[in-house]
């Protein structure tokens, strides 16, 4: 059995004495000899070029007070946090608790933090973020461009955040960041059956477009404010579409679009929402509705060419009767016309002239 006991300590070492368990005092640079026959006496050497003192018994060390003027140490409550930086670099974030940092290797500098403000700022936030003993004690979140986020703390509303980096402190209250999209958005309501009036089932597909304008309103009015606005859009397609006939609907098509997109407007306020545009883009009849809608075209077009004609023959007929009327009025206009179509009959082909009856010979010579 050794009776002494010897511990080297170098320039940037410490030795922690401990007598029986107990603590007993810091040991300095140099060579040391223990007369230890009963094995009670140990030395726990450390390095100080890692400042964070770790030990055991680091609560009876402090209370000893050698560290006095040696280490900063810290005795942090349940309510507060605190950063760490090493030589003026960030190194990483402290929970409640009891920590001792030596001081004489490297410089180190700690801020002490009170996490009962429950969102954390700093100037240095994204750089402490990164750290990888950050996410024990913060919960870190990032609110993308064009887009906003509604923070609530413990159920209540708070704010709404702009686009940035974010952290809040574990363990004092319940933070939670929902993240909105402000860009315009579309929501396509498709294959909508809808009965008019005159019991005609049509498909009808929709397509309306909106952005959120009150972030609050469309995260507290509903649970998912895209379906809601779905179902919406749906409802009043049904109320202004069925309360039309056919043929109504089909010649008045931007009238039923501006009355569906007046009430969709309506309940989008309420839910914070901002509608562009409500459109309607199919109508979808079925088979022999469309084959009763060509046959009805086809017909109409038929009796609007056929008028047409008529009017045509009726004019063409009133033209003659009014051209009879001036040439039995006036004799020399009469004959400025027989003239002239034997001037055409004389310019096209051969003449012939047959001659019968004197009556009829005497009339082609005075014609002539």
């Amino acid at each position: 059995m050794f009776l002494f006991k010897r511990y080297k300590i170098r320039s940037y070492e410490k030795g922690l004495l401990f007598r029986d368990d107990e603590f007993r005092g810091l040991v300095e640079e140099g060579t040391h000899w223990f007369f230890d026959p009963l094995d009670k006496v140990r030395v726990d050497v450390v390095s100080q070029r890692d400042p964070w003192l770790i030990h055991e018994k680091l609560d009876l060390i402090v209370k000893s007070g050698a560290l006095k003027d040696r280490a900063v140490v810290l005795d942090l409550k349940d309510y507060e946090r605190a950063l760490v930086w090493i030589e003026n670099r960030f190194s990483h974030v402290l929970p409640a608790g009891l920590y001792a940092y030596w001081t004489g290797q490297k410089d180190v500098r700690v801020e002490v933090v009170d996490a009962r403000t429950v969102r954390f700022e700093h100037a240095d936030l994204k750089v402490i973020a990164r750290s990888p003993q950050a996410q024990r004690v913060l919960d870190v979140c990032t609110v993308n461009r064009d887009h906003v986020g509604v923070l609530f703390i413990d159920g209540r509303y708070v704010e709404t955040l702009s686009a940035g980096l974010y952290a809040f402190w574990k363990g004092q209250s319940e933070a939670k960041v929902v993240e909105i999209d402000l860009r315009e958005t579309l929501v396509d309501v498709g294959g909508q059956e809808i009965m008019t009036a005159d019991k005609v089932t049509l498909r009808l597909n929709a397509v309306v477009t909106y952005k959120i304008v009150d972030a609050r309103k469309a995260v507290s009015q509903t649970d998912d404010v895209r379906q809601a606005l779905y179902r919406e859009t749906q409802l009043v397609l049904r109320g202004v579409v069925g309360a039309r006939e056919l043929d109504a609907f089909l010649t008045d098509k931007d009238a039923v679009a501006k009355e569906i997109e007046d009430n969709v407007r309506r309940r989008a306020g309420e839910l914070g929402l901002e509608i562009a545009s409500v459109g309607i883009r199919d109508v979808i009849l079925p088979g022999d509705m469309k084959d009763l809608m060509n046959k009805v075209t086809e017909a109409r077009k038929a009796s609007e060419a056929n008028l047409i004609s008529r009017r045509e023959e009726t004019a063409a007929m009133r033209s003659q009767a009014n051209t009879a009327k001036l040439l039995a009025d006036n004799p020399v206009l009469m004959r400025l016309r027989e003239l002239e179509v034997l001037e055409k009959v004389a310019a096209n082909g051969k003449l012939n002239i047959v001659m019968g009856e004197k009556g009829l010979a005497d009339k082609v010579v005075n014609l002539l």
